[in-house]
């Protein structure tokens, strides 16, 4: 991806409320190119993927992970996207041929292939046990659903606009995301600015597709309120899998499970969800990582 500061985190000046923008059209298209994915999969893996990298950006430390599950019950099965404290996100769609025909508005039925189910939110601080949150898919259209999932679990009001466009060759054209959350004791007439500004906030995705910048998109959705830049920084598509961490993951199995495992032939194959790297392992070397 081109190096350019794709994140902008800012506040009002009042601290009322933090806002989250980013400009995640390359890092949908990664992951397009690692799962060759139909075009509502696309939108609907795009939107989990932003809303995560949008989450991902509030943790607390530089070593922390966020994980962000939609387990509905529509064609798409699982959706999973796991980000950094810097944003960097990596995702995965249990089917990403899942696709259905258009609304009648004409938009993705991202709702549609996703389904009812549950929302789960996973934090790990690095230290001590995750944390889990869990809400119920309110619409399957993700940014709705992290709304409600902050409302119902963590008691912080939030407002949220996740936008994937698709292109003709399926290519992601344009994707970003909005996330605007009030903190405590907010002003109630910014409160009521911020509310004035919501449709402002829609079709997030056009506005970037028409070129405008993070900059341009907050000074749109905060006009008439005063704000501070926190800071800017790029964020990709990264998956961090690698041989050791897999072996180490291997060498906790159980003498049962490796029997299991190679029942049928000494050296087995590790394919990564995230990105298809592909990982070779014998019984031998996972078994002498163990007495290490």
């Amino acid at each position: 991806m081109t190096q350019e500061y794709n994140v902008l985190r800012a506040m009002t000046q009042d601290g009322a409320a933090r806002i989250l923008i980013i400009n995640s059209t390359e890092m949908v298209n990664t992951a397009i190119r690692y799962h060759n994915t139909a075009p509502t999969a696309t939108a609907a893996l795009g939107r989990v993927m932003t809303g995560a990298a949008l989450m991902g950006t509030m943790l607390k430390e530089k070593n922390s992970r966020l994980t962000l599950k939609f387990k509905g019950d529509g064609i798409a099965g699982s959706i999973i996207a796991v980000s950094d404290y810097m944003g960097n996100t990596k995702g995965y769609i249990q089917n990403p041929d899942a696709d259905l025909p258009l609304k009648p508005n004409g938009k993705l039925d991202v709702g549609g292939i996703v389904g009812q189910g549950d929302l789960c939110v996973i934090r790990d601080e690095g230290v001590g046990d995750p944390q889990s949150g869990f809400s119920q898919i309110v619409t399957g259209e993700i940014a709705e659903d992290i709304c409600a999932y902050y409302v119902q679990s963590e008691q912080v009001p939030t407002v949220c606009s996740l936008g994937v466009l698709v292109d003709t060759d399926l290519s992601c054209r344009a994707a970003g995301g909005i996330l605007i959350q009030l903190l405590p004791f907010a002003d109630e007439e910014t409160v009521a600015k911020i509310e004035k500004n919501l449709p402002l906030m829609s079709n997030v995705s056009g506005l970037i597709d028409s070129g405008m910048t993070n900059e341009d998109i907050l000074a749109r959705v905060m006009q008439g309120i005063e704000y501070d830049i926190f800071d800017e920084f790029p964020a990709e598509y990264r998956c961090d899998c690698s041989r050791d961490r897999i072996l180490e993951a291997l060498s906790c199995f159980s003498d049962k499970e490796l029997d299991e495992t190679f029942a049928k032939d000494n050296k087995i194959e590790v394919c990564c969800h995230f990105c298809d790297s592909k990982y070779y392992f014998t019984r031998e070397e996972i078994e002498a990582n163990r007495q290490n």
